[in-house]
């Protein structure tokens, strides 16, 4: 295939830029090939996380022309001979070097999810679970937490002021894999959800769905379902009033914060205290600017148009707007380093 036009971030966390190398590229290879021959010619210290190169580790993830994508499963062939192949590093974490992210905030989200609660009477060899159970969560246990989707939505990528309140979609699938499951004993996990994990923060615009490598369909099987629990346990009439009876020992503060959190009164912000502080450790932010609702996009006649319907994309154009074409210019992206313009 000859010789190829590669801009790849080089720098650290007080800052980089974008390096030209012009490199030989076969039949066949991978952008992580390319990175490996950079390493062995032209860039011996370039940095680079990976591991498996089958595309079930999650290691390589990185921004290729702009798209979040594995680069052991992006193949040179799906790019023009005359194209520049731009990959920079994960944009919503902090760059350690090169290409290489610190996810750590991804592990800490993890560490705050409640796990796996087995019923108290059954030992283990005891559980039975149905098949139509089995299948319901096992498309969210294919997760091979490559965190692309942390990565593309929008909520911390382009608001690191969230991250403290919200999740992301790879925990909401964990809290719903949970919740779906029929020998999980915790009752709180929608609530939990909502309130510790930021839920509400997501608008459901499907950047997660759209770069997952294992096509976890995260916002239809996931995330919407577990906000429809949410919306029925805390907005259903016959579950408030079922909730008020036979829970009328129980105090308000201690139904909705201590049951979703696990903390402690003496632990959770003080009722009146609308602090940024105090909302945050709650995990509801009532004072961001709610999005105005947009009209659905049908014509004067109130009928979808065809480029609607023929969409690859079911029900929804794509998250990245219609007007985005990739691979992007190198021009063009959105990269930006935490310590730019410092």
């Amino acid at each position: 295939m000859g010789k190829r036009h590669f801009k790849v971030w080089r720098g650290d966390e007080d800052g980089g830029d974008l390096q030209d190398y012009q490199v030989e590229v076969n039949e066949g290879e991978v952008v992580l090939d390319i990175i490996h021959r950079l390493q062995a010619t032209e860039a011996p210290d370039l940095a680079c996380r990976w591991n498996c190169k089958a595309g079930k580790c999650g290691s390589c993830s990185m921004e290729i022309n702009g798209m979040p994508r594995l680069s052991c499963m992006t193949r040179m062939s799906t790019f023009e001979e005359t194209e520049t192949v731009t990959v920079t590093p994960l944009r919503t974490f902090p760059v350690i070097r090169d290409l290489v992210t610190d996810v750590s905030f991804n592990y800490e989200k993890a560490r705050e999810t409640p796990a796996f609660a087995p019923p108290a009477d059954l030992a283990p060899g005891e559980y039975r679970m149905k098949q139509v159970d089995v299948e319901r969560s096992q498309e969210f246990r294919k997760c091979i937490e490559c965190f692309l989707c942390q990565n593309t939505c929008h909520v911390v990528r382009d608001h690191e002021e969230n991250k403290k309140a919200f999740a992301g979609p790879r925990y909401f699938i964990r809290a719903a894999e949970l919740d779906m499951h029929p020998l999980d004993d915790r009752s709180d996990r929608k609530e939990y959800a909502q309130q510790a994990q930021g839920l509400g923060y997501c608008n459901i615009t499907k950047c997660c769905t759209e770069v997952c490598p294992e096509h976890i369909k995260i916002t239809d099987n996931g995330i919407i379902p577990m906000k429809e629990r949410v919306v029925d346990r805390r907005y259903d009439p016959l579950v408030w009033l079922g909730s008020k009876i036979f829970r009328r020992g129980q105090s308000e503060r201690e139904l909705d914060q201590v049951g979703a959190t696990g903390l402690p009164a003496s632990e959770l912000p003080a009722r009146g205290d609308h602090s940024p502080e105090a909302e945050a450790e709650r995990g509801v932010n009532w004072h961001r600017q709610v999005p105005r609702p947009q009209t659905s996009a049908v014509d004067q006649n109130g009928r979808l148009p065809l480029t609607e319907l023929t969409s690859e994309n079911a029900a929804a154009p794509s998250p990245f707007g219609d007007d985005v074409r990739f691979p992007l210019p190198s021009e063009r992206l959105n990269y930006h380093h935490p310590r730019q313009g410092d």
